[in-house]
């Protein structure tokens, strides 16, 4: 071995056009010894060689035959979804066609959309209340929070629907005035307060109120008590840590579940059927038992929800969206920037780079 090295290491360097003639003869040498640096990163007897050169070489891109093989088989399968979604006349597509957009469906979507807004606000602010009396100091405003939401999340909500319908039986009239005196600024009857209407939007508050008030609970506490104690340290003001530290950074760990929570109370108000309330679902069952038509106004009522839970998720992802401008540098791309991205990428070549191609 150092009989063989010493006269490459005495060796005068090669001049550039006499190194790329004699590649050929010295490529084997190099591939058959035992040093495998490159030509660019090689000792100093290399110092005289042409640094290689790979663009000629062939691109070759990366094979994933399971990936195309899972992709077809989906296809597959969505394409049979479709074409029985299509062709099966038991749908009855043309009987759901006219019910989707007839008034009486619009007028049921309309109070499913206005008990979903007022209990879901109302919801929300009690749940931040909530949080924010789990977490103080306070023995009884900790005691009282958690005693609400452990009894409104441990019974179900139809239960609670008409437990709030049937509270005419327990108290005949509902008063206001000073706890263990006769004196009152407001008194009526409890079935002239407690409507279908009251009934139901009492049920579904209180309900997502439990719920709510641990998500933004859980969302608090996710943020980093070191800032908190650096913000302090910095003399900022309680109110302006709470606003402009924690609940920006809390809003990233609160926002995917809370969608999903008015997703899920979309869904719920369908449970108001049971009071005879005509929202949605309720509307729907009044008229399949008039048309024997059942199977139809349930798809008129599920493409509703559909509709409205999609609206709700594209919110959602743009809402998220902005929220998380703190935790990356760069924001995901929306679906129309990626779009744009896949037509430029995928585009066909430009003259100029056909003419370029063809004269390598």
């Amino acid at each position: 071995m150092s009989s063989t090295a010493t006269p490459v290491a005495q060796s005068a360097p090669v001049p550039a056009s006499a190194g790329v003639e004699s590649a050929p003869e010295t490529a084997p040498a190099e591939v058959a010894g035992p040093a495998t640096t490159p030509p660019e990163t090689a000792g100093p007897g290399s110092a005289g060689r042409k640094a290689a050169d790979y663009a000629d070489y062939r691109l070759v891109p990366a094979r994933h035959p399971w990936r195309w093989v899972g992709t077809a088989v989906v296809a597959l399968g969505v394409a049979g979804i479709a074409w029985s979604l299509a062709t099966n006349p038991r749908w009855e597509w043309g009987v759901v066609a006219p019910w989707f957009t007839a008034q009486s469906i619009v007028n049921g979507l309309l109070e499913t959309l206005k008990l979903t807004a007022i209990s879901g606000a109302l919801g929300f602010i009690l749940g931040f209340i909530l949080a924010l009396m789990r977490l103080s100091a306070s023995p009884l405003l900790v005691s009282v929070s958690w005693t609400f939401s452990w009894i409104f999340r441990s019974t179900p909500l139809l239960v609670q629907m008409l437990l709030w319908y049937n509270l005419g039986y327990l108290y005949e009239k509902i008063s206001l005035g000073l706890p263990f005196t006769d004196v009152r600024f407001f008194e009526a009857q409890t079935t002239t307060l407690i409507s279908q209407f009251a009934a139901a939007v009492l049920g579904l508050t209180l309900n997502q109120a439990a719920y709510s008030a641990e998500i933004i609970r859980g969302g608090i506490l996710s943020v980093d008590q070191g800032q908190l104690e650096a913000a302090t340290a910095l003399g900022i003001p309680a109110w302006r840590r709470s606003t402009r530290i924690v609940l920006p950074q809390a809003m990233r760990a609160i926002l995917p579940t809370a969608f999903n929570e008015v997703i899920g109370l979309v869904k719920g108000t369908s449970i108001v059927y049971v009071l005879a309330y005509s929202e949605l679902f309720y509307t729907v069952q009044v008229i399949y038992n008039r048309t024997q038509q059942v199977l139809p106004l349930l798809l008129v009522a599920t493409l509703w929800y559909v509709v409205i839970t999609s609206v709700l998720s594209v919110f959602q992802y743009y809402i998220e969206r902005h929220y998380s401008k703190g935790a990356v540098r760069t924001l995901p791309l929306t679906p129309l920037q990626k779009a744009r991205k896949f037509l430029a990428t995928h585009a066909p070549a430009t003259r100029e780079t056909t003419q370029e191609r063809g004269t390598r």
